[in-house]
């Protein structure tokens, strides 16, 4: 009779247990993958992002204006060099034409000039005897004078070709090239050997070094389309520089492109920044570094995640739990976003819970 009694009772049990874990499962709404994000309050800053890298406001391409071979290189890449500092010796390297042609002017010169001299001095004592005019007289001196310096001209020329240096009017020309202001060297393009072509107007001449001055640097990027309307000149702007991740980089922005350009299918503004403030570590030209630009801020302010939002009939909502536990849409007010957080003006307050769907599965 007991064993009779005994084995409903169970049964009973055992479905009362079942039915008891199935609807607390179901119950519990956040078992199906829904949580509760709260309200939280901070700051929501809308930002620019330009692409670029860091690069020396000036590059000077060091030249010479004369051909020859280099027989010294006194400097290397990465030395900080001052103006005046000599660079590069260049050594003549004149054809059997050049020099031929040089070597004859100057016995040209020296000829005609003796042959003005000798006329100079016949009509010198001509006057003496008043048997020609003071303007005859000096017809030939001034002859004279110029064919002295015709002389003095092909010497000259004839010097620097064979010896590389020569001294005019007090003044030591030779073909030591000297850097043309303070910086330092960014790249060494030629070796001692190599052969040298002059720079002219018709010819761009071979580049020697490559310098720059490191302490005046900018970045230089791009910005999407999108953004670039909302920029303007003198915006603050956080760089990140992906070699010194850990060192704050400020700077400015100091120019936007008038004209787009096409890259990669996005239409993209050019923009530079003046770095103003640098850190501790050297910035060295070339570094790769991304650009925040700041155009509005909200401080201290309530947000949630903008994913949250739904928007309704021209309204923008979201869905909370009511006091029965129901999950019902709630009206906000919106403001600033910086396309992850979104601010709240109204409708909630610090700490209320707002619900987040899991994400729909693709089948």
């Amino acid at each position: 009779m007991l064993k009779k009694i005994l084995i409903p009772l169970i049964s009973v049990l055992v479905i009362a247990a079942v039915i008891f874990l199935a609807a607390k499962s179901s119950s519990n709404g956040k078992n199906n993958g829904i949580k509760m994000i709260k309200v939280q309050r901070g700051d929501v800053i809308e930002q620019a992002l330009a692409i670029g890298r860091i690069e020396p406001k000036k590059e000077i391409s060091v030249k010479s204006k004369i051909s020859g071979i280099v027989r010294r290189v006194y400097v290397e890449v990465g030395d900080r060099i001052q103006a005046g500092q000599p660079l590069i010796e260049i050594k003549p390297n004149p054809t059997p034409l050049e020099f031929a042609e040089a070597k004859r002017n100057v016995e040209i010169a020296a000829v005609n000039l003796q042959k003005a001299s000798n006329e100079y001095n016949r009509m010198q004592k001509l006057l003496d005897e008043n048997l020609i005019s003071k303007k005859e007289y000096e017809v030939a001196e001034n002859e004279h004078k110029a064919l002295k310096l015709k002389l003095n001209l092909a010497q000259e020329r004839l010097a620097l070709i064979e010896k590389g240096k020569t001294k005019i009017a007090d003044r030591q020309i030779d073909t030591i090239i000297k850097s043309p202001v303070e910086g330092t060297i960014l790249e060494r393009r030629v070796n001692e050997g190599d052969p040298v072509v002059p720079l002219t107007s018709y010819q761009a001449g071979t580049e020697l070094l490559i310098l720059a001055n490191l302490k005046s640097m900018f970045f230089k990027g791009t910005v999407d389309e999108i953004d670039v309307g909302k920029l303007e000149e003198g915006m603050a702007a956080e760089l990140e520089i992906g070699a010194i991740p850990d060192q704050e980089v400020m700077g400015t922005l100091a120019k936007i492109s008038p004209k787009a350009k096409q890259q990669e299918n996005a239409t993209l503004f050019d923009v530079e920044i003046n770095i103003t403030q640098r850190g501790e570590k050297i910035i060295r030209a070339g570094y790769s570094a991304n650009a925040k630009l700041v155009i509005n801020k909200s401080a201290n302010t309530l947000y949630i995640p903008e994913r949250l939002l739904l928007f309704i009939d021209g309204k923008t909502y979201v869905e909370i739990e009511n006091e029965k536990g129901e999950i019902v849409n709630h009206e906000v007010k919106i403001g600033l976003s910086d396309g992850i957080n979104v601010e709240i003006l109204e409708g909630l307050k610090e700490g209320d819970e707002i619900v987040e769907r899991p994400p729909k599965e693709i089948i």
